[in-house]
């Protein structure tokens, strides 16, 4: 996804860039020449999501289950 020279994207700036996508491909905006590499950068940013859904998941049942 990012390079190392990149800084990560947050999860919002992940997410608008995703809709952002989203919206070029319905509105047919992305050319034959953009359409893989666009659908390549949603998926990774995909994945990228939902590691850090799970990450976030996994560290809120950490600090509910210490709270028992």
């Amino acid at each position: 996804m990012a390079k190392k020279s990149e800084k990560r994207p947050t999860y919002a700036e992940a997410v608008a860039e995703i809709e952002d996508i989203l919206s070029r491909l319905r509105g047919e905006r992305i050319g034959v020449d953009e359409l893989t590499a666009a659908v390549k950068r949603a998926t990774e940013l995909i994945a990228y999501c939902k590691a850090q859904l799970h990450d976030v998941e996994t560290a809120v049942r950490a600090q509910l289950s210490e709270q028992e």
